[in-house]
């Protein structure tokens, strides 16, 4: 997985999140197998909008999925569960963001107004 930096906009303020750009043969499995200590945020990207559904099966932790259109604006976020299937935003999106809700991502989740939520 290839490193990569994308500057969030939220509320009128910017943030930086550094995540990992997920290829495309791995995109099925995204956070699945992963432990909540070693987790890492991740960049799904897709070569046109799609509206796919995402689920949480095989991850043993909550994550915040962030949904972008092409201009990579945030269309939608929510915090998926351990367990929930067919997660889906109201509108197509390009890119996704995957951050697993630990410690480690506490800073972009309190400037996403998620961490209270947790």
């Amino acid at each position: 997985m290839k490193k990569q930096k994308i500057i969030l906009s939220y509320k009128g303020k910017k943030k930086v999140l550094e995540l990992y750009k997920i290829p495309w043969w791995r995109e099925g499995i995204g956070l699945m197998f992963s432990n909540a200590k070693n987790s890492k945020a991740l960049l799904f990207s897709f070569k046109k909008e799609v509206r796919i559904g995402i689920f949480s099966l095989f991850i043993p932790f909550n994550f915040l999925a962030i949904w972008l259109d092409k201009d990579k604006n945030i269309i939608e976020k929510k915090i998926i569960s351990r367990g929930e299937i067919g997660v889906k935003p109201v509108n197509k999106f390009k890119y996704l963001i995957e951050i697993p809700v630990t410690e480690k991502y506490d800073e972009i989740l309190g400037f996403l107004d998620e961490r209270r939520k947790v």
